[in-house]
This record gives C-alpha cells, structure tokens and sequence, in this order.
C-alpha cells in the first residue's frame, strides 16, 4: 500500500481530533503548552532542559525481562486505551499520537506486529519521505525504549531538535555517505554518525548497514544492538538524511544511585538530540550543564567512537 503524504495540514489535523475525543491526552497536550524549559549550551549542541512530569513513567519504566512480561503491551491494539485512534499509515505500520508528549506534535509509528525493538528498521526511511516536516526517530532496547517488547518509532517536527540542525551545519550535503562527527571540528558532548543518503544503490547499501548499528557494551565489550539511537528526515535539499548515536550505557549512575546523587534522567533520542526531559523538579531546579555532560559520557562516547563502529561504517 502507498503511505498517505502528510503535510502540515494533515499532522495539525490529526492531533486535533485525537485530542477531541480522548481526555488524558489533551491534558498532557496542554500541560506541555506551559512546561517549563531552559536553553542549555552544550558546546556546539545548543539545546534545552525541559520539566515535564507526564514522563516519569517512560523515564523510569522497568524494561527487565521479568517486568516486561508481568505487564500486557501497552502498544499492541487490544491493549491501547479505546479513545485512541490509529491507522495504517503503510503496510505493517500503524501511525497514533503519542500521549504523553515531549515536543507539540509528538507521534508514535507502531509494527501491527508484536516484535521486539532489536534493530533500526529500514521502513524509517520511507516514513521520512512520506511526512518532510517530521523527523523519525529510534530508541533501542537499550537505549530509551519504554517498551523493548514492540517495535515502534516515534516523530516530532524536525526543526524541534538541535542534533538535526547541527548534523546539516556541519555534514555537507553534497558528501554523500557517513561522517563521524568527530570530523565537525565542533565541540560536542558525544559523538554520533552522520549520513546523507542518496537514492540509487549505493544509497540502499548505505541504509542495510545503518539497520545493523550497534552500540557497545561498556561492561562487556560487545557490540548490542539495543545501544543505539537514530534519526531519519528529510532536509531542505530533498536529501534523505540519518543520524545513528551509538551508546555505552542505557542509564547513568546516578539514575540508581541515593541522596542528593540521584537524578532521574534516563536518555533516550529526544534527550540525545539536544532536548534533555526531566520528570522530577527537584532534578530540575539543581541540574547542570557540567551534569548533563557527564550523563552523556557515560551513556554514549565523547573522547572517540570506538574503532569496531568505525570500521563497520568504513570510517
């Protein structure tokens, strides 16, 4: 089936009615109207901390195998909330809005089948032609995901997230392939790999090694698949563009830790992109840059991408 093309109009469209019809959404939609945030200069990642309660639950989900399995998947259909709309958008995928939003237009794109988050699927990249306002964005199962079990990915508006406008800043878009930031001469608190695709078949190589990125272990050494986060979009020359953040960690230390340590931060790709969400204001109010920086080099990898994800994207 031909995905439907969704225009601003369109996406405006279908956040309205869904709010219409289902109260806690439109709730948690207009509390995010008057979320507090503050700019956040991250070296060259000009980004933000935003103050939003409604994501404790996604911050602070239980993702081991016994927690997963003593609750019902909260993204297969027969377990969504009635007054939740969906459709198919293209084959095998279902489009909804997302709602405990991060960002104004938040939406989840949801496999009609029950399969785990264990790699980048390569539909993101029709996703991104279909919707150009959208950027299209992955937690691994190690990364971010609330819910490891589904496969799912989400999208919010492109000129929402810092990452993305640093990525076409420094990766021309006339050098088609990967780039490692590291090449960006900016200072970053982590390192993440750029790529423009082109579409012939050095473009479909491109995209079959980008579904494979892993990150690494930082206790094992190995290389996992559920340690990455990536983004698809569209930029202002037509070009299909990724990002992929390799990680080391799922969580920081002072997510488990006690006392006047703990912080509830646990990053996913919006967190990664620029856009830190905190749930609790105590986190908050004490948070700071130098704290974030850290967070990000402990869950992904600021003195150098290890040499295995250099060699596996011919870096």
């Amino acid at each position: 089936m031909k995905p439907i093309f969704l225009n601003t109009e369109l996406i405006n469209t279908i956040i309205e009615r869904q709010l219409d019809k289902w109260d806690e959404a439109r709730e948690n939609f207009f509390r995010l109207r008057h979320a507090e945030r503050r700019s956040l200069a991250l070296g060259a990642l000009q980004g933000a901390i935003q103050y939003n309660p409604a994501r404790i639950r996604s911050t602070g989900a239980s993702i081991d195998s016994k927690s997963i399995a003593a609750r019902p998947c909260f993204l297969c259909r027969s377990n969504r909330p009635e007054a939740q709309d969906s459709f198919e958008w293209m084959e095998g995928w279902e489009f909804l809005v997302n709602p405990f939003p991060i960002l104004p237009v938040h939406f989840t794109i949801v496999s009609k089948n029950h399969v785990p988050q264990d790699h980048i699927p390569a539909e993101m990249a029709s996703m991104a032609e279909y919707a150009p306002d959208l950027v299209f964005f992955f937690n691994g199962a190690r990364a971010g995901a609330s819910a490891p079990d589904h496969l799912h990915v989400q999208a919010v508006l492109k000129s929402e997230l810092p990452l993305i406008q640093l990525a076409e800043t420094h990766h021309s878009s006339g050098h088609a392939g990967f780039m490692s930031s590291e090449q960006f001469g900016a200072g970053l608190p982590f390192h993440f790999i750029s790529t423009v695709i082109t579409p012939d078949y050095a473009g479909m190589r491109i995209l079959s090694r980008i579904t494979g990125a892993f990150g690494i272990d930082d206790t094992t050494g190995k290389a996992d698949r559920g340690l990455i986060n990536a983004f698809f979009w569209i930029d202002r020359y037509g070009l299909l563009r990724c990002v992929t953040v390799p990680r080391r960690r799922h969580r920081p230390a002072c997510f488990s830790t006690e006392g006047d340590d703990n912080f509830m931060i646990s990053p996913g790709a919006i967190d990664m992109a620029g856009i830190v969400i905190v749930p609790r204001r105590n986190d908050f109010d004490r948070i700071t840059p130098e704290k974030i920086n850290g967070i990000y080099s402990e869950t992904a990898f600021a003195g150098q991408l290890p040499r295995q994800i250099r060699e596996y994207f011919g870096l």
